[in-house]
């Protein structure tokens, strides 16, 4: 009989003492009873209570903001107030001075500097009064929250520009020249291996040229910064990167098969040599979209949400832009992970000699692969046949692996380094297996 304890944490509620009969059994009682503890949910609450009152701190910050805005401007309309009637006063003056100053030829040089000191003390005060709510507003968070934002922006200007540079030296350094390349008469790349390397590059650069262009049209009106609408204009289009994307992995293989041609791999080292190319080579311009527009558009317009205030014009508009782009992103990965599984389980079912049906399976997910060493199993002394071999194995062999979610592959070498798989055993399902890990030394 096996005994264990519960003790609460709070007064008032006596410690449970409970029993099993057996050992394993209470261990999984005792685990169950750590996992269903609610520590996880005091944590999830105190970092919600953080956040909550760093919201509320924000907030207060808003409310003190705006509450010295209002006073500025109180104390702006009690200015124009004054001034107005200063104004009207003036004027009354003016009507009962003019009868007088009719008769007068020209006007007394007293009154004329009177006149002049009193203007430049006017647009002194004026002057000293509009500093002083400039470098209140400058000192303000919702000043620091627009510099912020304004930063956002023409860092994003910056690295569009690069990113539309990495795309013109794609097409025009290696893109087009391999297309004259396979027109020639004795042409070291196919058409249709261009266009599956490339596929639609240039579509995408004609593409970021336009939203660039949008982009310098947008700072040349700063401060005013519309950023909402040229997202609405992009995001019907980035349907070409999904195109993009899914080809990406079958692009570098097509590429790396393509190089195996000495004539193109010569060729392409010329192309590479370009200074424009800055020592970069053609795998590494054909990555670049795969990073550029989902991680740093959704990075960028979650920092530009975090400086844009609630009630400002483009709030909506932009969190509709991050919540399309995240959706697309998430569809993308989705699909390249499938594609790239599919690939991979094609390939490795290419390798072995006799095929494989399982591979076939779409759901079946590749985990690892790697060689092992097959050793004889010892039943009383003797050793005894193997039971994944087709024949007794007296001595320690070594196996190609290959494992996934639903199978175990084993496969041997031959001399011309071909693999085949084992006649008896060399398929295992995993569903109908039992890992057994023996620790003693004998």
């Amino acid at each position: 009989q096996h005994y264990f304890t519960v003790l609460f944490g709070h007064e008032g509620q006596k410690p449970l003492e409970l029993r099993c009969e057996d050992e394993v059994d209470g261990d999984e009682w005792v685990e169950a009873i750590h996992q269903a503890s609610y520590s996880d949910i005091l944590i999830e609450r105190e970092v919600l209570m953080q956040k909550y009152i760093h919201l509320v701190q924000i907030v207060e910050t808003e409310k003190v903001a705006a509450n010295q805005l209002r006073h500025q401007l109180e104390d702006q309309d009690t200015e124009i107030e004054r001034l107005k009637a200063e104004i009207v006063a003036l004027n009354k003056t003016k009507e009962k001075m003019r009868p007088y100053q009719g008769n007068q030829e020209d006007e007394d040089p007293d009154i004329k500097k009177i006149k002049k000191v009193q203007s430049f003390m006017r647009g002194w005060l004026c002057r000293r009064k509009w500093k002083t709510i400039v470098q209140d507003y400058i000192c303000s968070p919702h000043a620091e929250s627009m510099r912020k934002r304004n930063q956002i922006v023409f860092n994003m200007v910056e690295a569009e520009s690069e990113y539309v540079h990495q795309l013109y030296v794609l097409v025009n350094c290696f893109l087009r020249p391999l297309r004259m390349a396979a027109s020639s008469k004795k042409p070291p790349i196919s058409h249709d291996d261009v266009s599956s390397i490339f596929l639609n590059s240039e579509t995408i650069m004609f593409l970021h040229e336009i939203f660039h262009q949008g982009l310098k049209a947008r700072i040349a009106n700063w401060p005013t910064l519309i950023l909402a609408d040229l997202f609405d204009i992009l995001l019907p289009m980035l349907n070409i990167y999904q195109e993009f994307v899914r080809n990406h992995q079958y692009s570098l293989q097509v590429l790396a098969n393509c190089k195996q041609n000495r004539d193109f791999d010569k060729l392409l080292k010329q192309y590479e040599a370009n200074p424009a190319c800055e020592g970069r080579m053609l795998e590494t311009f054909l990555t670049y979209p795969m990073f550029q527009v989902l991680p740093l558009y959704i990075i960028t317009l979650h920092e530009l949400l975090a400086h844009t205030p609630h009630e400002h014009v483009e709030r909506k508009s932009l969190e509709f832009a991050k919540s399309k782009l995240e959706e697309l992103s998430r569809v993308m990965h989705d699909e390249v992970s499938d594609t790239e599984n599919i690939r991979k389980n094609l390939a490795i079912e290419r390798t072995i000699v006799e095929g494989c049906d399982i591979l076939l399976d779409t759901s079946q997910t590749f985990i690892r692969q790697g060689s092992l060493i097959q050793v004889p199993s010892v039943e009383r002394g003797k050793l005894s046949k193997v039971r994944l071999g087709s024949l007794s194995l007296k001595k320690e062999g070594e196996r190609q692996c290959f494992l996934f979610t639903k199978h175990f592959l084993i496969c041997t070498r031959s001399s011309g380094g071909k693999l085949h798989l084992l006649k008896t055993g060399g398929v295992l399902s995993l569903i109908e297996c039992t890992l057994v890990e023996e620790t003693e030394a004998s």
